[in-house]
């Protein structure tokens, strides 16, 4: 077993998730709420890496994030590190690649909310960041937990962002995708069937969570 790919993964999953989480709630936030054109444009853009090949994404990335691309240019002359071929050269990759199958569920949790609940609190003098923190993102919980899982789960299993803008080098972003296809490439097949059975019953038991949170009766207040 590559145990430093399974690290790398983990790492990058959780990382990825938790980032992903703060920056999707407040945009899903935003979608749900905004019907004007510009809102609708914004969802378009987030949901592209549903239907654009991998590596498109990973292309376009790589020319960016590159030494001589518009931010890692910029970046490196602020004195950052490179951006391409590092571990948060993939988080950056992985956040841009998961982050519909993130916004998507947060902002359907926002749109089924009851908006009496907000209506009063709003009787109550709450402000619209207390009504935001206090009521809303209570009753969009299993969304969250549903976009958390979904998140951490896609990372766990993206391969053609990751090696276009990360490569394969191990210990730091090599992964578990990355590492199955290195080990059919060479033939070693039971390393190959031991990682792959692995992302399987990992795949299995983060989906069931999510549908079997999604079967569960909704409780309001």
């Amino acid at each position: 077993m590559d145990w430093s790919a399974i690290t790398v993964t983990l790492k990058l999953g959780g990382v990825t998730t938790v980032l992903l989480m703060l920056v999707a709630t407040p945009l899903a936030w935003w979608l749900a709420r905004d019907r004007r054109w510009w809102a609708t444009c914004a969802e378009s853009i987030i949901a592209l890496p549903l239907v654009l090949p991998p590596t498109v994404l990973g292309f376009y990335l790589l020319v960016l994030l590159g030494p001589q691309g518009l931010v890692g240019q910029f970046w490196e002359g602020m004195g950052g590190p490179r951006l391409v071929f590092s571990f948060w050269g993939l988080v950056i990759g992985s956040m841009l690649f998961s982050l519909p199958f993130v916004v998507q569920p947060i902002q359907q949790a926002f749109r089924i909310i009851d908006e009496r609940y907000l209506e009063v609190a709003a009787t109550l003098r709450a402000r619209p960041i207390d009504r935001f923190f206090t009521v809303a993102l209570p009753l969009a919980r299993r969304g969250l937990v549903s976009a958390a899982t979904l998140g951490f789960a896609h990372t766990l299993g993206e391969f053609g962002v990751v090696l276009m803008i990360g490569g394969s080098i191990p210990g730091r972003t090599k992964v578990i995708s990355i590492a199955i296809y290195d080990a059919v490439e060479s033939s070693n097949y039971p390393l190959a069937h031991q990682m792959s059975a692995l992302m399987l019953v990992a795949s299995f038991l983060l989906l069931f969570t999510v549908y079997w949170m999604n079967r569960r009766p909704t409780r309001q207040p």
